[in-house]
């Protein structure tokens, strides 16, 4: 796939104690998109680039619970976000929060 969306450097440190969030979809963790992120990016790429953020949070032993991927041709980021304990994973626009 040509050229994905770049993941932004997260705002807080990955030692930080909030640098904790593994996304990692299970039973008691759902994946999911927004129809506006899947009609911007298409589902291929918010699972292409879900795959890079999964890669980054094993690498530093998690992340940040706000994640952001960039594209310039594109008006808006692409954001994922783990909710806590009985949440989701969901891949998002800025304009769906």
């Amino acid at each position: 796939m040509a050229n994905l969306p770049t993941l932004k450097p997260q705002e807080i440190p990955f030692d930080h104690p909030d640098s904790n969030n593994m996304f990692r979809p299970g039973p008691d963790k759902s994946f999911v998109a927004t129809p506006a992120a899947i009609e911007m990016y298409s589902h291929d790429v918010i699972l292409a680039c879900f795959r890079v953020l999964r890669a980054k949070a094993d690498e530093q032993r998690g992340l940040d619970y706000l994640q952001v991927f960039e594209d310039e041709s594109k008006p808006e980021n692409l954001w994922y976000i783990e909710d806590g304990e009985g949440g989701a994973i969901t891949a998002l626009l800025p304009s769906d929060y």
